[in-house]
């Protein structure tokens, strides 16, 4: 393709001249730095690589380029893949990384979706995801890889975030400035109202996420009586240390190993679930924080669904088959945990296809009923279950639906039907935190994101802790600012910087509200 090709393709001879244009208008000194501001920023290069997740499996970052910097986004992935699920492109080759290499979905992003992007405008978020979409031609997004387009994707939404700087900063500040990633997200959706949402810290760890005998995947606790997202986050992280003393204390320090998602992972497989509630319990006296902290569980019962009954000891090969539960068994199980424990929500009480108990459990309103396996993130199973009211919860991972666009269509649908929702963390993670800022700008009210331990978790827990402060205390935190969009803030901030600062402040900061008892934001 010719230069003067390239420029008719994407219409950008008439952009270049408008800018030149306005830059003799303005008389500036500096027409370079006018034009380069005046221009709409576009896609120049997308390049890919394979990089390793937290459990050491191979996975996709992309680096982004525009003519006004680089914006770099990773996949995360899950410890399985569901058949309603968009797919991730493996290579399969049992000699490499044990089939799990992603270099075809690398060269997808380098060879096709870098050509076929070039020259969009990353702010238009729905045509850079449709231009994906309509590139792979399937529904699962198995010819590109749904890693491969996710990772651009989010990369996409970062640099349209970019995008929007105020037009009155100077060149330098440009990659420190820009429109916060939250921000750019809440446009898009239409979301008006941010706040900072509840997070779900897991406290111990079982089912595929470790190699204990607990056959539920998650214990974790929901801080909803606290006063702002940095005081949740202190009651998360007191309660695990001092749950990891409990433990301890009971079983010895060797039982304080950790899942994949950080969680504690002691042999707790007596009585059922009620030994690793009860030790949670403990930690959460021992805080003081009492009612002020609720429990949530997810049982992820599809792992061990047998038939039509639950074997509750298929970690421990050697009791398999003694522990069978029937679904009325489970549902009676699950009243008696809700009346004995301060439970507020169950993730996936039942098997992914069973329908009708999920929604005869959701029907007795003991807690929120949220659905993962049972919906996937997928908009069809989502509007069946709505359609259904089988459950009130939808578990959003986006790299089960594939693209930011999509991501933001179905927690539009779950809160239409004034559903809760959960944005949640894969077992396999990056240090991205993208999922924090999706979480604000949608508005969620609740963020799963793994334990207060191990950084890959952290760096989502730590994104909304920065995002509380840069939505209502800047001014007071001039000294401490931290990373804001790539760029890093120094003391001895530029009167200009000040002046923005505040302005997002004035803007933002009576937004700047942690749900607490709304956490359902229904």
């Amino acid at each position: 393709m010719s230069v003067q090709e390239y420029l008719d393709k994407h219409m950008l001879s008439r952009k270049i001249e408008d800018a030149v244009n306005a830059a003799v208008r303005a008389k500036t000194p500096d027409p370079s730095n006018h034009m380069r501001k005046a221009v709409p920023s576009v896609i120049t290069k997308v390049k890919a690589r394979q990089i390793l997740d937290s459990r050491g499996i191979p996975t996709v970052e992309v680096d982004l380029y525009t003519n006004k910097g680089m914006f770099r986004a990773s996949a995360p992935s899950g410890a399985t893949s569901g058949m309603y699920e968009a797919i991730e492109l493996r290579d399969g080759d049992k000699g490499t990384y044990l089939g799990n290499g992603v270099s075809r979905a690398v060269r997808n992003i380098n060879e096709k979706i870098c050509e076929a992007l070039t020259g969009m405008d990353p702010t238009l978020q729905a045509h850079v995801d449709q231009a994906m979409i309509d590139l792979d031609k399937t529904e699962k997004k198995n010819e590109l890889g749904a890693n491969a387009i996710l990772a651009v994707s989010i990369a996409a939404c970062k640099a349209g975030a970019a995008e929007k700087e105020a037009s009155e900063l100077s060149t330098w500040l440009f990659s420190i400035l820009s429109v916060p990633l939250y921000k750019h997200i809440a446009d898009l959706s239409g979301k008006t109202n941010l706040n900072l949402p509840v997070p779900a810290f897991t406290l111990i760890s079982g089912g595929k996420h470790a190699g204990n005998n607990l056959a539920i995947q998650e214990i974790m606790i929901l801080p909803v009586g606290a006063k702002k997202f940095e005081e949740a986050v202190q009651m998360g992280s007191e309660t695990y240390h001092h749950l990891k003393a409990v433990i301890t204390e009971k079983y010895g320090a060797h039982e304080c190993n950790v899942g994949e998602d950080g969680g504690l992972a002691p042999n707790v497989a007596r009585h059922v679930f009620r030994e690793g509630l009860d030790l949670v319990k403990e930690a959460i006296d021992r805080t003081g924080y009492k009612e002020r902290i609720k429990i949530a569980l997810d049982v992820a019962a599809t792992d061990f669904c047998i038939g039509t009954k639950y074997d509750l000891d298929s970690k421990s090969p050697n009791k398999s088959g003694q522990n069978f539960k029937s679904v009325e068994d489970m549902i009676e199980m699950y009243k008696e945990l809700c009346k004995d424990y301060p439970i507020v929500s169950i993730e996936d009480p039942f098997d992914k296809e069973d329908w009708d108990h999920v929604k005869y459990f959701s029907g007795l309103g003991l807690c929120q009923v949220v659905g993962d396996d049972l919906l996937m993130s997928n908009p069809k199973r989502i509007e069946r279950a709505i359609r259904e009211t089988a459950c009130n919860a939808l578990l959003l991972k986006v790299n089960q639906v594939g693209t930011v666009t999509e991501a933001i269509e179905v927690v539009k649908m779950a809160k239409d039907a004034h559903w809760g929702v959960v944005v949640s963390q894969r077992s396999g993670e990056t240090e991205d935190s993208f999922i924090a800022d999706l979480s604000v700008g949608l508005a969620t009210g609740q963020i799963k994101a793994g334990a207060p331990c191990r950084g890959e978790r952290l760096a989502k827990y730590n994104q909304v802790l920065f995002l509380s402060t840069d939505l209502s205390m800047l001014s007071s935190s001039f000294p401490y600012l931290m990373k804001m969009c790539g760029g890093f803030l120094a003391t001895n901030l530029h009167q200009e910087v000040v002046l923005q600062l505040l302005r997002i402040e004035e803007e933002l900061g009576e937004h700047s509200i942690y749900v607490g008892d709304d956490w359902r934001q229904s």
